[in-house]
């Protein structure tokens, strides 16, 4: 059975890990320019400083992009490079960019789908407190609203922020992507909960500000939990799971979905919280701003699609005391490069329960694998291993959308190798390959492979491999 009618056949990037060009026609600093430039951060001190160079090659790779049959290209809009500094002046030049970009896609018929914010903070925001300065939900609804003003008339899809789990969490715990500013647990979710302001803020400027009818909506992290078996308790282990919070992290979906989709926190996140809320002395409005109703209505706007990046899951067992029970991997058990587990079910389980609970149509908006890929001596690329992740994946995703679940399309992550944060250019994501020290591009097996997927519309993922690339 191939995928419902009108679903979307994409693959994604973001700003500061394709484009470069980190100086260039007045594009401000970011904070991954700063991190990345500041010894030990980095694997081998890389930066992406120039990295694919999408911002001088974007002809060449949206073409490739057509040459592969992508539907959309969901990228991000480097948000120093629209205002670099704190006037608030808009730096036409980076904007003209992204209109340059967009006209690209366009006349290739390619769908773009524009994320705001994919973790490249301006830097001068930073300065200025950056999450942590109740202003930034003010500063991101009028970039939002320049941005919408500028492609409003071309671009109808849109997303706001991308995994503020990653950029709120482990990030700022750790002090990774910050210039090394570790914050509190409390400063943490003073920090989330004005991203999510900037959320609620941002879908309503693109809705004023867009000339067209538009679609808006998010890619968080759909954290996904597995059933250690295929029993029902083991099944509902790994949904109550999936919405539950547990620890004092984001590594969950409700503490920040629910007051984006259902306009409050979760009870249990409040309980677990409580101390640190209550006792919290100069942050003490945190927990008047959690529960309150003007900010919860401004956080909870109507979204069209929940977008969600999914890559790994962890697996769940009902324990004999009704509680669920995380269950280790068996020894061997597959992983990707970057050492991830390979959990084909996510795909299914993870979509399924946060449609169930949400009812919000599903976008994947990201999903892929690390590998360790190379151009052959004849001038290929025979990533088979990615090919056979992303068809495992895909068969199951199709599978959650037979059961019910609303999905509406999906995106792999990424378009082409690219800089991975912290691990620079060690891993490789991409369906095309980038030589970093030449910048020659080169389409992959995967790539091929899954231009046959488009065509069809998923009928091929019950062909083998050997068949659909013949």
């Amino acid at each position: 059975m191939a995928f419902r009618e009108g679903f979307v056949w994409g693959a994604a990037s973001s700003a500061y890990q394709v484009e470069g060009g980190w100086k260039a026609d007045g594009k401000g600093p970011s904070i991954w320019d700063q991190f990345s430039h500041e010894a030990g951060n980095t694997y081998m001190g890389h930066t992406g400083d120039v990295g694919c160079d999408h911002f001088t090659k974007y002809k060449e790779d949206v073409a490739m992009m057509a040459e592969m049959g992508l539907k959309a290209y969901r990228f991000s809009v480097s948000w120093p490079r629209v205002e670099p500094n704190a006037s608030g002046e808009v730096n036409q030049a980076g904007v003209d960019f992204y209109k340059r970009l967009v006209d690209e896609l366009l006349d290739h018929g390619i769908t773009p789908w524009v994320t705001l914010f994919h973790w490249d903070l301006p830097l001068w925001t930073y300065h200025k407190g950056g999450w942590l300065n109740r202003d930034i939900a003010e500063w991101f609804a009028k970039y939002a609203d320049t941005m919408t003003r500028a492609l409003g008339g071309r671009v109808t899809k849109w997303m706001t922020l991308n995994e503020p789990h990653i950029f709120l969490g482990p990030s700022e715990l750790e002090g990774l992507q910050t210039s090394n500013a570790k914050k509190s647990h409390v400063e943490r979710l003073w920090s989330a909960h004005n991203s999510l302001r900037a959320h609620g803020m941002g879908v309503k400027a693109i809705r004023e500000a867009s000339p067209s009818v538009c679609e808006v909506g998010w890619a968080p992290i759909g954290r996904c939990k597995t059933p250690a078996t295929n029993t029902p308790k083991d099944i509902e282990a790994a949904r109550i799971a999936t919405h539950a919070v547990t620890t004092k992290d984001y590594w969950n979906n409700a503490w920040l979905a629910d007051p984006v989709v259902l306009g409050h926190y979760p009870e249990d996140g409040l309980a677990l919280y409580h101390k640190d809320l209550v006792n919290a002395g100069d942050m003490g409005q945190t927990h008047r701003a959690l529960t309150n109703a003007k900010d919860l209505a401004t956080i909870c706007q109507p979204i069209d699609f929940y977008g969600i990046n999914v890559y790994d899951a962890e697996r769940m067992a009902m324990g004999e005391d009704g509680v669920p029970k995380k269950v280790e991997f068996p020894p061997g058990h597959a992983r990707n490069s970057i050492g991830w587990f390979v959990e084909p079910t996510a795909l299914y389980y993870g979509p399924k329960f946060l449609y169930e609970k949400y009812k919000v149509p599903i976008v994947v908006t990201e999903n892929g694998m690390a590998s360790h890929d190379w151009v052959d001596l004849d001038g290929r690329v025979r990533d088979t291993q990615r090919i056979d992740y992303t068809r495992r994946y895909l068969r199951e995703l199709r599978r959650a959308s037979e059961d019910g679940a609303d999905i509406r399309g999906y995106m792999h992550w990424s378009v082409m190798d690219n800089y991975e944060w912290q691990s620079a250019f060690k891993e490789r994501f991409g369906l095309i390959h980038i030589d970093y020290t030449t910048g020659v591009r080169t389409i992959k097996d995967s790539a091929r492979w899954y231009k046959k997927v488009i065509e069809s519309k998923g009928a091929s993922l019950d062909s083998s491999l050997e068949d659909v690339m013949s």
